[in-house]
């Protein structure tokens, strides 16, 4: 090889020159690389002169290993991951704080819960089930609902889903959900999706598992955003008075904002314009000052209603429905301030079931005994070390002493020579208190077995109950999710066994599905361990629709905007919207803007190749005459239209926007609300406070 002039003489950065050193006021030293800039250094504090390059033997020569700045770099480098969660891969959190509203000494000794007005912080974290960490907000999945509490008697780690109740009742069977939920071990597809036949396979021989698939099937699983959807804590837990008196609770975070969920048709386009959905919305929402709220509720009851309910209160797939047990508020979450940094804080928070404080218990039902299990182990295997608690994402915001020691990435040792307990050291340490947490003394007594108690017994009722209180169109959607997830299922066997089990929770649900599939002869219904209770009544609040928001405020409205846009509907749709607390986002043909009828410049949002209307809560088509020409050529803008129609959106046009609307093959109703002049703008905004034009669907059927 030709030889080169080494220059290796000349220095190949700048990146340090200027450095200045600095006193600080105890004497210590700052570097800084002038102004404020703080100069890099390696691990050690070591100042880096070059960032760029290498050290080598030569300007073309080997690199020798001495370069410590280097084998640190790739060294750190080489170990950022650690192992993602095997299920909630996927999240997203937030800070707040939870505020009481009144004193519950009469029912809890916890000490966040004893005065009004006081404010605890706390972290919360949202995720989807059963996708990696890259997969797409929009699976249809369970949506996990954690909150760490940091009170003044310790962290609390509330740690729930969306949905009240769960597919199984043991957790020695959370291996087999997961595993059966997961890609398919021998291909490792399809990710973040339960329409396989694995999934189904499980389902289909596990009854238990029905009212849960009642709630997954339903549009719960697809939720408009974190900050429209319920959390629960869904096991039975005690709360323990000063006295001693326990009395059993039920947890349910109650969003502010009211309930709200996609349709399936939507999420799935929603997952490919933008598969960070969810996590953006939040981000913006808290960005924007419009901090998401909840209200805790406690459905608390006591050993004779747990005694005479129709339902075990320890099984985790049934509920107690609110009509029989009012939800009592207690307090309110508001998520109010963004993390720093995604992976210190949302990746290597910790949530523990274990994790409660004085005054809350645990109930025995065996799930929740089996996650108290299980969660601690998980952290450890992630975080590597049993020091966990040292990150400050999971640290108390109390004051803590303990006289454990050691272990990799140690942040603090006891001091002094005591490390153990009892001692009988002057100031030897901390000693336990009759002030710390006890456990609710219950009597407990009975044989070692393995065994299900007959109370759990009763599959289908509920998944019955669930399904009678949806609206039409709900049970449309839970009808539609069904053949859709059978239908990816490649075992005739499995299909039919899941429809055999419909029968027994609805027959004409059973019929749908079955014609849907087209299934050639309709199953017996499936053997039932108990009969289908025909008595329990509808549930008013297990329906989405029946729950929604009462107002427009904290959404997105998409405006297909065009060169000569009429400037005073613009102008009037913005203001309004403002007013309403909602966020107007334009849509143009060039992401550079467009040029209004009074020759005013916007920016626009979005290229509307890269803004559909999915993005959107509703949508306006506002081009000129000369633009609507130019977008009935183009496929994307088509769509904008098409797809809102389908998704029954309020949709405000322009006359000018007729061209495209043909174009777009849609029929008018009375959810197209047409904009002939500026005042025209409050009605669209006034219409969108419904959410939806369901009527459009009613008319598709």
């Amino acid at each position: 090889m030709a030889k080169r002039k080494d220059d290796s003489r000349k220095p190949a950065s700048s990146a340090a020159v200027g450095a200045e050193v600095t006193i600080g006021k105890g004497g210590e030293t700052h570097q800084t690389a002038g102004g404020d800039r703080p100069v890099l250094t390696t691990q050690q504090g070591i100042p880096v002169a070059d960032d760029q390059n290498s050290l080598r033997a030569g300007v073309r020569g080997p690199t020798l290993l001495e370069d410590f700045h280097l084998r640190e770099k790739i060294f750190h480098f080489d170990h950022e991951r650690i192992p993602e969660r095997v299920v909630h891969a996927r999240g997203f959190g937030a800070h707040g704080y939870f505020e009481n509203y009144k004193s519950l000494a009469n029912v809890t000794q916890a000490d966040l819960f004893q005065r009004a007005g006081e404010k605890t912080p706390l972290f919360v974290r949202f995720s989807t089930v059963a996708g990696s960490k890259g997969s797409p907000d929009l699976a249809r999945d369970v949506r996990g609902f954690a909150v760490k509490f940091y009170t003044q008697q310790g962290n609390w780690d509330l740690v729930g889903n969306n949905i009240p109740v769960f597919f199984i009742q043991d957790a020695i069977k959370f291996p087999d959900l997961i595993h059966a939920a997961k890609p398919e071990p021998d291909r490792g597809f399809p990710q973040a999706q339960t329409a396989h036949d694995n999934f189904w396979d499980f389902i289909s021989l596990s009854p238990e598992s029905m009212h849960m698939i009642m709630w997954i099937m339903s549009d719960r699983t697809i939720p408009r955003s974190f900050r429209f959807m319920e959390g629960f804590g869904v096991h039975t837990f005690r709360l323990v008075n000063a006295e001693g008196k326990s009395t059993f609770v039920k947890f349910h975070w109650k969003p502010k904002q009211g309930l709200q969920s996609v349709v399936w048709n939507e999420a799935v386009k929603i997952n490919g314009a933008d598969p960070d959905f969810h996590r953006r919305d939040l981000w913006d929402a808290i960005g924007a000052g419009d901090f998401p709220e909840w209200e805790l509720g406690l459905q608390l009851f006591d050993e004779a209603f747990a005694e005479k309910f129709e339902f075990d209160i320890l099984d985790a797939t049934k509920i107690i429905p609110e009509e029989q047990v009012p939800i009592t508020p207690v307090g309110r979450m508001v998520l109010d301030r963004r993390v720093d940094n995604f992976f210190a804080e949302t990746e290597q928070v910790a949530f523990c079931t274990q994790n409660i404080v004085p005054g809350i218990d645990f109930s025995n039902d065996p799930l929740l005994q089996g996650r108290n299990f299980s969660y601690l182990d998980t952290q450890i295997k992630r975080l590597g070390s049993p020091n966990f608690t040292h990150i400050p994402i999971n640290a108390p915001k109390c004051p803590f002493a303990h006289f454990q020691q050691d272990g990799h990435m140690a942040m603090h040792n006891p001091k002094g020579r005591v490390n153990y307990e009892p001692n009988s050291w002057s100031g030897g340490g901390p000693r336990e208190s009759p002030q710390g947490f006890q456990s609710y003394p219950e009597p407990v007594e009975g044989p070692k077995v393995r065994a299900r108690s007959e109370t759990f017994a009763d599959h289908y009722s509920q998944a019955r109950q669930f399904y009678i209180s949806q609206a039409p169109i709900e049970q449309q959607h839970i009808g539609n999710a069904l053949t859709f997830e059978l239908s990816k299922v490649e075992t005739p066997a499995i299909r039919e066994r899941m429809v055999s089990h419909l029968l027994n929770i609805d027959a004409g649900l059973a019929e749908v599905v079955a014609k849907g599939l087209r299934l050639k002869a309709m199953p017996k219904p499936a053997t039932a361990a108990k009969p289908t209770r025909q008595d329990l009544k509808p549930s008013t609040k297990l329906s989405i629709i029946k729950n929604g928001p009462k107002s427009f405020a904290g959404r997105k409205v998409g405006a297909l905007v065009t060169d000569g846009v009429d400037a005073e509907i613009l102008a009037a749709l913005g203001q309004a919207l403002k007013a309403e607390g909602v966020t107007l986002k334009l849509i143009a043909p060039e992401v550079g803007g467009v040029k209004d009828s009074a020759g005013t410049w916007h920016d626009a949002d979005e290229k509307l190749e890269g803004g559909p209307s999915v993005l959107f809560d509703a949508v306006a088509i506002l081009p000129s005459k000369e633009g609507a020409a130019l977008l009935t050529t183009l496929p994307a803008a088509r769509d904008f239209v098409a797809d809102a129609t389908a998704h029954r959106k309020f949709i405000a046009y322009a006359a000018s926007a007729s061209p495209l609307l043909e174009k777009a093959g849609v029929a008018l109703d009375e959810g197209f609300i047409p904009l002939k002049t500026a005042a025209d703008c409050a009605g669209f905004v006034s219409a969108c406070g419904k959410i939806r034009f369901w009527d459009r669907d009613a008319a598709e059927r």
